[in-house]
């Protein structure tokens, strides 16, 4: 069984799937109505955050799933690309528990995903910045 810890942007995920692929749990815990006073996502306001949820929402996902840790495998985890901080944080709890019940680390890309994402909705439009190269608009 795999645990899969989540926190590129501004939402802390943790998620187990047994050896089948099947998924036995997620639990996704929001900051949107935290950032929304700010128009945005604030990077360190966001790594915050996720300090405080990163451990009750892998808690949740093992509970919702009804599985000790005992029963995990290996720690999957976001490695980028994302809010530095924000992925910091989750790599540090992973790392963690890892190192701690001796399982593999698996460190995963949320590049593909995120372009997977992306490409099944065209209705995102470019954005650029005067001065700067011309980028796409990338929502977390």
């Amino acid at each position: 069984m795999i645990l899969a810890i989540e926190s590129s942007c501004d939402e802390t995920a943790a998620a187990l799937v047994d050896d089948g692929g099947r998924l036995l749990s997620s639990v996704v815990a929001s900051q949107a109505e935290l950032h929304a006073r700010y128009g945005g996502v604030v990077p360190e306001v966001a790594s915050r955050r996720h300090l405080e949820l990163c451990v009750p929402v892998v808690e949740r996902a093992l509970d919702d799933a009804g599985v000790g840790f005992d029963r995990v495998d290996a720690v999957a985890v976001t490695e980028g690309p994302g809010l530095i901080g924000a992925l910091l944080v989750g790599l540090a709890t992973a790392k963690a528990l890892a190192f701690a019940r001796r399982l593999p680390l698996i460190p995963i890309s949320s590049a593909p995903l995120t372009s997977y994402r992306f490409a099944r909705r065209p209705r995102t439009k470019p954005w650029h910045h005067p001065g700067q190269p011309r980028m796409i608009a990338v929502r977390c």
